[in-house]
């Protein structure tokens, strides 16, 4: 089943067609590889008015399509839901607000399940899944402030 497919499917679900806007704005964000912002959106597809983008994102939200993905900034970013898109994690930058998708590892999945598990046996939290965003400083935003390399919490070279 392509990803179309089960857009149309979870649309239908809730009694939503999928339309040629949804289809481009459901395409913007299969192509950008990272969440973005309705802006970034219009961008990638310029086609799209801005009033039905707005609206069009939030049927998806409603749907289940698309999910917001917290981030560090004013600008609230979507992207498609896990179950569509796949399962991974984000950087995001506390100084511009980019995020940004990283796939998964599965040493990296491995640690988190047994630490799921282990927060799970101490509080008796029942987990059903995992997020993982790192927040930091994009190569970008880094270069900018002269401190490429390091890690936070360390002290500059020299």
């Amino acid at each position: 089943m392509s990803f179309h497919d089960a857009v149309e499917q979870r649309l239908e679900e809730h009694d939503q067609r999928y339309t040629p806007m949804r289809r481009l704005l459901v395409e913007a964000l299969a192509e950008s590889g990272r969440p973005l912002t309705v802006p970034e959106i219009l961008d990638r597809a310029p086609e799209i008015p801005q009033s039905s983008a707005y609206r069009n994102v939030t049927a998806l939200m409603d749907a289940g399509v698309v999910r917001r993905v917290a981030t560090a900034d004013d600008h609230w970013r979507v992207e498609l839901a896990e179950e569509i898109s796949g399962h991974h994690h984000h950087l995001v930058c506390g100084v511009c607000g980019r995020v940004e998708d990283v796939p998964v590892s599965p040493t990296l999945e491995r640690a988190l399940g047994e630490t799921a598990r282990a927060v799970a046996g101490r509080t008796g939290f029942v987990v059903n899944e995992h997020r993982l965003d790192l927040v930091g400083t994009c190569a970008s935003c880094d270069a900018e402030a002269g401190d490429s390399g390091r890690l936070a919490g360390d002290a500059p070279a020299g």
